[in-house]
């Protein structure tokens, strides 16, 4: 086992900023900043119904999960053409490497975009484009991860799964996301089990503002290999042993977390405790410019009103590579970059 060494207070933030990680749960569509939501709509001809940057970010106020996709769904407007998203997802990246992310795992969806006329070939290879030059730019591997929008029906589900059969070889799997209370995982079911016959690997948002009887769901359902947030499994002890004994990984996003009122304060998140219980937990940013953080912010912010130190800082960035879509030998190499890290940290 490897080995932590004492780290001092005052200097773990540096360390969580140093250290290499995933980030396994990302809506690129929720990375889209305002500047840059601004910026897009002026080059497409569009009016931003907020007066400007400064409007919009006041906006950003959520009592819960449906509040913020209203905003969210506004801001994909200003999304047009294939290098809008090739810009937006570059942006993303960018940051992400700053935050020393050397491995990411996008989600996206093109329901919302060919709702607005656009076709699925411009969303995706917008998107991988941007993905295949942040590996030779930036040094950061990514791929995509295609998420069906539970409001929805299942047959657009499978419409949506339909259209983005010509472009499997860009995708690595798909998800779950959208308003998750009243749309369980099980009305999914069947659309998930093509996309895994596809060879897609499959995750899905469950237990964040739904039950764990929804968490249940998406995995003897849907047969997911990651739950997305996961938070409320806390509240089912059959569910938690479960996840320990089967070692899913949940991808908590403190941030949104707080963002959306599933907590009242950081203080009182459930992430420390998860990993007590032997959760294979990791870190991640949702949708950082709407809940005010990306990747380095949730750590340090959540570290610091959990009290967690460096022995659950290498906990969830080793979680995070684990718990990723990669094959062993990469898992391996970004793992030894993390024992390095480590062990050179003064």
């Amino acid at each position: 086992m490897f080995k932590i060494k004492p780290i001092p207070s005052d200097r773990l933030p540096t360390l969580l900023r140093l250290m290499p990680k995933a980030e396994l749960h990302m809506h690129i569509e929720g990375s889209l900043e305002p500047e840059l939501m601004f910026a897009l709509a002026k080059r497409n001809g569009l009016t931003m119904p907020y007066a400007d940057v400064e409007a919009l970010r006041g906006a950003y106020v959520f009592d819960n999960l449906q509040d913020f996709l209203d905003i969210y769904h506004q801001g994909t407007l200003v999304l047009r053409t294939e290098q809008d998203f090739y810009d937006m997802t570059t942006a993303y990246l960018t940051r992400a490497a700053a935050d020393n992310v050397v491995h990411t795992e996008i989600f996206f969806d093109t329901q919302t975009h060919t709702g607005h006329g656009l076709s699925t070939e411009v969303v995706i290879n917008g998107l991988h484009r941007a993905c295949v030059d942040a590996q030779a730019t930036l040094g950061v591997s990514a791929v995509l991860i295609l998420c069906f929008l539970r409001h929805l029906s299942e047959a657009e589900a499978f419409e949506c799964l339909e259209q983005a059969e010509p472009f499997l070889d860009k995708l690595v799997g798909v998800g779950l996301a959208s308003s998750e209370q009243g749309n369980p995982p099980e009305k999914f079911a069947r659309v998930f089990a093509k996309a895994r016959a596809l060879g897609l690997r499959a995750v899905a948002h469950a237990g964040e503002e739904g039950p764990p009887a929804y968490i249940w769901s998406a995995l003897d359902d849907l047969k997911v290999e990651r739950i997305d947030h996961g938070v409320q499994a806390m509240n089912d002890p059959l569910l938690m042993a479960r996840l320990v004994k089967d070692k899913i990984p949940l991808t908590v996003c403190p941030l949104s977390n707080l963002k959306l009122r599933v907590f009242p304060t950081l203080a009182e998140h459930n992430l420390g405790r998860l990993l007590d219980a032997g959760i294979v937990a990791t870190v991640n940013s949702d949708d950082p410019a709407y809940f005010g953080g990306y990747i380095n912010q949730n750590f340090t912010e959540t570290f610091e009103a959990l009290g967690l130190g460096a022995p659950q800082a290498y906990q969830l960035a080793r979680h995070s590579f684990e718990a990723s879509f990669i094959t062993d030998a990469r898992k391996a190499q970004f793992i030894d970059r993390l024992n390095t890290t480590f062990e050179s940290f003064n």
